[in-house]
């Protein structure tokens, strides 16, 4: 018997989820829901089944997922669901993702934002939205609550009939997202921004499932929720403080953790792999489940930040602000690749032991493992210099009031440049003891090329974010050398990923060069030629003026490799030790960012975006540091 004959035997439907009392209800049964955070923008499409068997196999009966808005609506007024080509459309299709779920025997629980956190560029949020000079995201004002309503609006019809008492699997539907967290001390919070959320999913229809908040409850209380929906709560240990709590809060309903953290994530620079001992996560599970707790495993797979699209925190110490690594890999029970670890069969027997189904409903036997293969090492044989690259490019606006940031360009249909760097050009007088300031700080971190010549050294310790180029501190200076005559001056500003989480403050994410002036010798520089290097799919691929290569560029520049392959492609590991710093395509797609500062060493690349025969490795390389490229059987996370 299967979870949907049990729940919904014959396909007949009465009653969706209901949360009151001691136990959730569904269809007038009563429910543990045992879930697990599987996000479908996080790992490739053709990988899903496989991922939603490996759930269902350990004895889950749901799956999570968020919506990530800014992926869906690139461009304002223009929605994605798998049928653009967009880089990332393929992953996009969520409405035949929640129907594999149903499919292996999984209900959903449906996050939609529209913020979601989860260490996402922005926490979800369009950058589009920061072109508005007045923007308050996550609040009551209009100008955020209509590009709200617009997005939800177009999502809902698709998957309003994907709930359970329409014969779909979706039961819960979470409003906006650890709201708690957005504001200041015990200072109420927007509950006309929640009210208006709740208002929306219902007349879009979706009122059909259960609605719920969550927040860390021992921190935030009720400070996040709204009246009469279901609060949820968010931790990694001391389950029984949490719980204990959250049943103070609310008596008569039952019991509900939404993320239960099994691990955690990583930052650039932090010089460790986060992780949470296998253990402690099994003893915390089981500290959940007996308190007739029903869980949302957070992550049971974390998967990838594939592109630009991993976020970034800020912190109250030192170096206060911290990107996130492209991999996602969570030390969750299912690795980035999928691979099961030893908390996925702790999860297994933990679960079994307090299922209230054992005996009705059967488990399927797990998928069996994917493969891996160390492709080994290719030559580079291709180079393109700085210079070709931004003539391939083909875009510069002119700016006149000085640089701005990169949101303010009006490209993309007047939407900005989202992700990538920006590079900022001038022509100047320079002496020999000119001195560049760049006032306020920079967002994130700037390279310096004078007539075609580095003038910045790369990153060798995280103390050096305390110099110029980086985002530690504002109002620094470089001294420059010039010949006494009119040079050109190039800065290129990397965009490190938005926050994603923190107070209202938080979310004033402009990137590049826009808090202040630039000047050369104290005089303010004015007139500017701006170019967006996006790296989009389309531009990568489109790439035709490659040279020999022979050795490394003193400057930036992209880097070309082949790797054949004979026969059906297997999953690799594109190890990017002896490289220095940027991102790397593989046949135009783009897997993420690498820095060999770490922790994280590698680049995860799914054997459905490699081919049989000749695959076009691509390399955007910032700090000169160039080797062959070597594939790996196995990640290095630390």
């Amino acid at each position: 018997m299967t979870f949907y004959d049990y729940y919904a035997p014959g396909g007949q439907v009465s009653t969706g989820l209901v949360g009151e009392g001691d136990t959730f209800k569904l269809n007038g049964k009563e429910i543990l829901i045992v879930s697990g955070a599987a996000h479908y923008f996080r790992i490739h499409p053709d990988y899903w089944r496989d991922t939603l068997k490996k759930l269902r196999a350990a004895g889950l009966n749901a799956v999570e997922t968020y919506v990530a808005w800014n992926l869906h609506e690139p461009r304002q007024g223009v929605f994605d669901y798998g049928q653009l080509d967009e880089d990332m459309s393929p992953f996009l299709d969520l409405v035949s993702y929640i129907r594999m779920a149903q499919e292996e025997d999984l209900f959903v629980i449906l996050r939609p934002g529209p913020y979601i956190c989860s260490e996402w560029d922005f926490g979800g949020l369009p950058s589009w939205l920061l072109r508005d000079p007045t923007m308050h995201v996550r609040t009551y004002y209009e100008g955020f609550r209509n590009a709200a309503a617009k997005f939800l609006n177009d999502l809902f019809p698709r998957v309003v009939d994907l709930q359970f008492t329409r014969g779909g699997p979706i039961i819960a539907v979470q409003i906006e997202n650890e709201y708690g967290s957005f504001g200041y001390q015990d200072n109420p919070r927007d509950k006309m921004y929640l009210r208006f959320l709740e208002e929306n999913f219902k007349a879009n229809g979706m009122g059909e499932s259960l609605f719920f908040t969550s927040d860390s409850t021992t921190i935030h209380q009720d400070l996040g929720a709204t009246k009469g929906v279901l609060q949820m709560s968010n931790f990694k240990t001391d389950g029984d403080k949490e719980l204990s709590l959250l049943k103070k809060i609310q008596p008569n309903r039952p019991l509900m953790v939404a993320e239960y953290w099994t691990g955690w994530f990583d930052h650039w620079l932090s010089g460790v792999h986060t992780g949470f001992p296998a253990s402690k996560f099994e003893a915390n599970l089981k500290q959940i489940l007996s308190f007739n707790a029903s869980v949302n495993m957070y992550m049971f797979i974390g998967g990838t930040n594939f592109g630009f699209m991993a976020g970034a925190n800020t912190m109250d110490v030192f170096p206060h602000y911290a990107p996130d690594v492209s991999s996602y890999d969570y030390d969750a029970p299912l690795s980035e690749a999928g691979d099961y670890t030893e908390k996925y069969f702790l999860a297994k027997d933990t679960i079994a032991s307090f299922n209230p189904l054992a005996g009705v409903v059967s488990n399927p036997e797990p998928p069996p493992q994917r493969t891996k293969k160390a492709y080994g090492q290719v030559n580079v044989t291709g180079v393109m210099d700085f210079e070709s690259i931004i003539k391939a490019v083909g875009v510069s606006v002119l700016l006149t009031d000085g640089p701005v940031n990169m949101e303010a360009l009006d490209i993309n249909d007047n939407n900005g440049q989202s992700y990538g760097y920006i590079v900022y050009r001038t022509s100047v007088p320079l002496q020999s003891d000119s001195v560049l300031k760049i006032r306020g700080h920079v967002r994130d971190a700037a390279q310096v090329m004078v007539d075609g010549t580095m003038a910045t050294k790369p990153l060798t310790n995280v103390l050096h974010v305390n110099n110029f180029g980086w985002w530690e501190g504002r109002d620094k200076e470089l001294k420059l050398q010039g010949e006494g005559k009119v040079a050109e001056l190039t800065i290129m500003v990397e965009n490190l990923g938005r926050v994603n989480f923190g107070h209202p403050h938080k979310y004033v994410q402009k990137k590049g060069l826009w808090e202040g002036p630039v000047l050369i010798d104290g005089e303010e520089i004015l007139e500017w030629r701006a170019t967006p290097l996006e790296f989009k799919k389309k531009f990568i691929n489109g790439l035709r003026d490659w040279k020999n290569f022979e050795s490394p560029l003193p400057t930036p520049a992209l880097y070309r490799a082949v790797l054949e392959i004979e026969g059906k492609p297997q999953d690799t590991f594109l190890d990017m030790r002896t490289w220095g710093k940027g991102v790397a395509f593989v046949n135009g797609f783009n897997l993420g960012r690498y820095w060999h500062k770490g922790p994280t060493k590698t680049l995860y690349l799914p054997a459905p975006l490699l081919k049989s025969g000749a695959n076009d490795i691509i390399i955007f390389e910032q700090n000169a540091a160039v080797s062959e490229v070597v594939f790996s059987d196995v990640p290095i996370l630390q």
